[in-house]
C-alpha cells in the first residue's frame, strides 16, 4: 500500500491515538440527547437537504446519532466494539486505523450526498426532500461498526466469541451472517416502503438509496483490503498451478516409505497398516494428529 505509506509518512503526526474512545463517547452523547431531548436530534442528522441550505454541522454532528436506544445493548455494543477497535489499531499502527475509520465517515457522507441528488436529477425536489428526512432516520455509524467489525473478521477469521455470551461461533461466520442481515434489511426497507406507497417506484428508489449508503460505507473495507492483496494471485491459471502442486506435495513418492499420517501417541503410519484412519484433534493446540484406537483417549495438549 505505497499510497497509504507516503500518506503515514506526511500525515502520521497527526493521528489521534485510541479513536475508537471518541467513537464511542459520540454514542453516548447521542444516547444521551436521545433520552433527555430527543427532537435536538432532528437539528443533528445527516440531512442533504439541510447541508446543501448552510446547515454544514450536520457533516460532524450526524456521528451523535445513538446505534441503538437500549441501554444494555448499547453497552454491549461498546465494549464489544472498543475491543475490536484497540485490536485493530495495534495490529495497523494508530494512522492507518484512523485512516480507516475517517474513510468510511467520509465515504458514507459522499454517497448520501451522491443519492441524494440522483433523487433531485430524477424524482424532483419534493421527493428529494422526503429522502432527505428517511436519510436523517437512516444514517448512523452503525455503518461504520460494520466496516470495524469487518475488518476484525478479515484479520482474524478462525476467532472465536461467544454470541449472546452463551454461544460459541467464529468470527468468519459471524461476518457471513451480518451481511446476510444487512441484505434481509435492503429488502425489509423495499417492502415497508411499497406497503406504504403501494408504489414500486418509489420503495424501489428508497431500498437503492440504503443500499447506496452501506456500500459507501462499506468501501472502506474494500479499498483497504483489496490494496494489501496481490491480485494476481487469484488469476486462474495461477489458481489451477498451485492446486496441482499441493496435490503433488500431498502424495508421497511410491515406495518412498515417507508416510502421510502419523498418531502423535503411539507413533503407527498407514504403512503400518493401510486400514488405519487418522484425525486431527480439534481441543488439542498445535496440528496433532491421531490413530483411530486415541483419537479420544489421548490426553489433550495444551500451550503453556
Amino acid at each position: 500500500m505505497n499510497w497509504l505509506n507516503k500518506l503515514e509518512r506526511k500525515f502520521g503526526r497527526y493521528a489521534v491515538p485510541n479513536l475508537i474512545v471518541y467513537l464511542i463517547g459520540a454514542y453516548s452523547v447521542g444516547f444521551v440527547l436521545n433520552m433527555v431531548a430527543p427532537n435536538i436530534l432532528g437539528f443533528l442528522n445527516f440531512q442533504p437537504y439541510y447541508i446543501l441550505h448552510g446547515q454544514i454541522w450536520r457533516l460532524i454532528t450526524w456521528i451523535l446519532m445513538p446505534t441503538d436506544s437500549n441501554i444494555i445493548f448499547l453497552l454491549i455494543m461498546m465494549m464489544f466494539y472498543y475491543q475490536l477497535g484497540t485490536a485493530l489499531e495495534r495490529a495497523w499502527g494508530t494512522f492507518r486505523f484512523n485512516a480507516y475509520i475517517i474513510g468510511g465517515i467520509l465515504l458514507t457522507e459522499v454517497g448520501s450526498l451522491l443519492a441524494y441528488g440522483l433523487i433531485y436529477l430524477f424524482m424532483g425536489g419534493s421527493f428529494a426532500h422526503t429522502a432527505s428526512t428517511m436519510m436523517g432516520q437512516m444514517i448512523s455509524t452503525s455503518y461504520i461498526n460494520m466496516s470495524i467489525f469487518l475488518a476484525f473478521a478479515t484479520l482474524y477469521p478462525d476467532m472465536q466469541v461467544l454470541l449472546y455470551f452463551i454461544i460459541p461461533i467464529k468470527m468468519k461466520w459471524m461476518a457471513a451472517v451480518y451481511v446476510v442481515i444487512m441484505v434481509f434489511s435492503v429488502w425489509d426497507t423495499y417492502h415497508a416502503i411499497y406497503a406504504y406507497t403501494q408504489s414500486v417506484s418509489t420503495a424501489l428508489w428508497y431500498a437503492g438509496i440504503m443500499l447506496l449508503c452501506i456500500v459507501m460505507s462499506l468501501l472502506n473495507y474494500l479499498i483497504f483490503f483489496l490494496s494489501t492483496r496481490n491480485l494476481s494471485r487469484y488469476t486462474p491459471h495461477e489458481v489451477h498451478r498451485r492446486q496441482q502442486f499441493k496435490a503433488q506435495m500431498r502424495e508421497p513418492r511410491p515406495g518412498s516409505g515417507i508416510a502421510k499420517h502419523k498418531c502423535a501417541v503411539c507413533g503407527r503410519t498407514e504403512l503400518d497398516d493401510p486400514n488405519l484412519q487418522f484425525r486431527f484433534c480439534s481441543k488439542c493446540e498445535g496440528n496433532y494428529e491421531y490413530c483411530q484406537d486415541h483419537l479420544f483417549t489421548h490426553q489433550h495438549i495444551r500451550r503453556v
